[in-house]
Protein backbone atom coordinates (compact mmCIF):
# COMPACT_ATOMS: atom_id res chain seq x y z
CA UNK A 1 0.00 0.00 0.00
CA UNK A 2 1.65 3.80 -0.55
CA UNK A 3 1.06 5.72 2.46
CA UNK A 4 -1.34 9.21 1.26
CA UNK A 5 -0.93 11.63 2.89
CA UNK A 6 -4.07 11.91 4.84
CA UNK A 7 -3.23 8.39 5.99
CA UNK A 8 0.30 9.30 6.38
CA UNK A 9 -0.74 11.99 8.40
CA UNK A 10 -3.26 10.31 10.61
CA UNK A 11 -0.64 7.50 10.98
CA UNK A 12 2.14 9.91 12.62
CA UNK A 13 -0.04 12.01 14.95
CA UNK A 14 -1.84 8.91 16.13
CA UNK A 15 1.78 7.09 16.39
CA UNK A 16 3.14 10.01 18.80
CA UNK A 17 0.04 10.31 20.68
CA UNK A 18 0.44 6.70 21.68
CA UNK A 19 3.64 6.95 22.68
CA UNK A 20 3.05 9.78 25.05
CA UNK A 21 0.33 7.84 26.22
CA UNK A 22 2.00 4.34 26.49
CA UNK A 23 4.57 5.95 28.24
CA UNK A 24 2.54 7.65 31.01
CA UNK A 25 0.55 5.09 31.62
CA UNK A 26 3.59 2.48 31.43
CA UNK A 27 5.49 4.69 33.94
CA UNK A 28 3.42 7.01 36.03
CA UNK A 29 -0.24 5.04 36.36
CA UNK A 30 1.54 1.49 36.64
CA UNK A 31 3.14 0.81 39.55
CA UNK A 32 3.62 -1.80 42.20
CA UNK A 33 1.08 -0.11 44.34
CA UNK A 34 -1.59 -0.31 41.94
CA UNK A 35 -0.87 -3.74 40.88
CA UNK A 36 -1.18 -4.87 44.52
CA UNK A 37 -4.35 -3.34 44.63
CA UNK A 38 -5.78 -4.79 41.46
CA UNK A 39 -4.63 -8.29 42.40
CA UNK A 40 -6.62 -7.48 45.96
CA UNK A 41 -9.55 -6.91 43.61
CA UNK A 42 -9.06 -9.79 42.08
CA UNK A 43 -8.61 -12.07 44.62
CA UNK A 44 -5.44 -12.81 43.95
CA UNK A 45 -1.99 -13.27 45.99
CA UNK A 46 -0.16 -10.35 45.71
CA UNK A 47 2.98 -12.53 45.64
CA UNK A 48 3.93 -12.19 42.19
CA UNK A 49 2.89 -8.43 42.16
CA UNK A 50 6.12 -7.30 41.30
CA UNK A 51 6.86 -10.38 38.23
CA UNK A 52 3.34 -9.27 36.97
CA UNK A 53 4.38 -5.34 37.12
CA UNK A 54 8.23 -6.30 34.77
CA UNK A 55 5.56 -8.30 32.61
CA UNK A 56 3.32 -5.25 32.10
CA UNK A 57 6.18 -2.52 31.58
CA UNK A 58 7.94 -5.16 28.99
CA UNK A 59 4.44 -5.14 26.98
CA UNK A 60 4.62 -1.63 27.68
CA UNK A 61 7.98 -1.12 25.99
CA UNK A 62 7.36 -2.97 23.05
CA UNK A 63 3.87 -1.02 22.33
CA UNK A 64 6.29 2.37 22.59
CA UNK A 65 8.42 1.03 20.44
CA UNK A 66 6.12 0.00 17.89
CA UNK A 67 4.60 3.12 18.22
CA UNK A 68 7.41 4.73 17.60
CA UNK A 69 8.08 2.60 14.04
CA UNK A 70 4.24 4.59 13.52
CA UNK A 71 6.46 7.69 12.92
CA UNK A 72 8.93 6.54 10.50
CA UNK A 73 5.65 6.15 8.41
CA UNK A 74 6.04 9.66 7.42
CA UNK A 75 8.83 8.36 5.23
CA UNK A 76 6.21 6.36 3.07
CA UNK A 77 7.96 3.24 3.46
CA UNK A 78 5.70 0.74 1.76
CA UNK A 79 7.11 -2.08 4.05
CA UNK A 80 5.76 -0.19 7.67
CA UNK A 81 2.19 -1.07 6.38
CA UNK A 82 2.20 -4.23 7.62
CA UNK A 83 4.76 -3.96 10.92
CA UNK A 84 2.05 -1.12 12.22
CA UNK A 85 -1.06 -2.23 11.11
CA UNK A 86 0.38 -5.10 13.85
CA UNK A 87 1.24 -3.17 16.83
CA UNK A 88 -2.00 -1.42 16.53
CA UNK A 89 -4.37 -4.19 16.58
CA UNK A 90 -2.05 -5.81 19.02
CA UNK A 91 -2.77 -2.04 21.03
CA UNK A 92 -6.39 -2.70 20.28
CA UNK A 93 -6.53 -5.68 22.27
CA UNK A 94 -5.38 -4.10 25.36
CA UNK A 95 -9.05 -3.28 25.50
CA UNK A 96 -9.95 -7.17 26.32
CA UNK A 97 -6.69 -8.59 27.89
CA UNK A 98 -6.10 -5.82 30.66
CA UNK A 99 -8.37 -7.30 33.57
CA UNK A 100 -11.04 -5.09 34.76
CA UNK A 101 -9.52 -5.36 38.16
CA UNK A 102 -6.78 -3.14 36.71
CA UNK A 103 -8.60 -0.34 35.42
CA UNK A 104 -10.78 -0.21 38.83
CA UNK A 105 -7.57 0.43 41.07
CA UNK A 106 -6.06 3.04 38.68
CA UNK A 107 -9.38 4.97 39.38
CA UNK A 108 -9.45 4.40 42.51
CA UNK A 109 -5.91 5.69 43.26
CA UNK A 110 -5.77 8.46 40.28
CA UNK A 111 -9.32 9.23 40.11
CA UNK A 112 -10.63 8.88 36.18
CA UNK A 113 -7.08 10.11 34.80
CA UNK A 114 -5.66 7.34 35.92
CA UNK A 115 -7.50 5.08 32.73
CA UNK A 116 -7.39 8.09 30.53
CA UNK A 117 -4.31 6.86 28.90
CA UNK A 118 -5.40 3.34 28.42
CA UNK A 119 -8.19 4.57 26.98
CA UNK A 120 -6.88 6.78 24.68
CA UNK A 121 -3.94 4.30 23.34
CA UNK A 122 -6.23 1.26 23.76
CA UNK A 123 -9.21 3.13 21.73
CA UNK A 124 -7.14 5.20 19.23
CA UNK A 125 -5.70 2.31 18.03
CA UNK A 126 -9.17 0.49 17.49
CA UNK A 127 -9.64 3.31 15.31
CA UNK A 128 -6.42 3.77 13.73
CA UNK A 129 -6.46 -0.26 12.81
CA UNK A 130 -10.16 0.42 11.45
CA UNK A 131 -8.50 3.26 9.27
CA UNK A 132 -5.47 1.34 7.72
CA UNK A 133 -7.77 -1.71 6.82
CA UNK A 134 -9.92 0.04 4.95
CA UNK A 135 -6.99 2.48 3.39
CA UNK A 136 -5.89 -0.85 2.53
CA UNK A 137 -8.67 -2.74 0.97
CA UNK A 138 -10.00 0.73 -0.88
CA UNK A 139 -6.57 1.04 -2.35
CA UNK A 140 -6.22 -2.72 -3.60
CA UNK A 141 -10.14 -2.24 -5.13
CA UNK A 142 -10.12 1.09 -6.21
CA UNK A 143 -7.03 1.12 -8.01
CA UNK A 144 -4.94 -1.15 -10.82
CA UNK A 145 -1.78 0.85 -11.47
CA UNK A 146 -0.89 0.95 -7.61
CA UNK A 147 -1.27 4.51 -7.59
CA UNK A 148 -2.90 5.54 -3.85
CA UNK A 149 -6.21 6.37 -3.14
CA UNK A 150 -7.59 9.55 -1.75
CA UNK A 151 -9.84 9.08 0.95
Amino acid sequence: MLWTPKIRLVTVLCSIVFVAGTALQNYVVIDLDLIEASMRLKGVETGDAPAYLGALRLVGNIFIVGNLLGLLVWFRWRWLFWPVLAVNVGQALGVYVVPFEVHRAAIDEHGWPGVLPSLVTDGGAVILSILLIVAYVRSRRLTRTGDPVRL
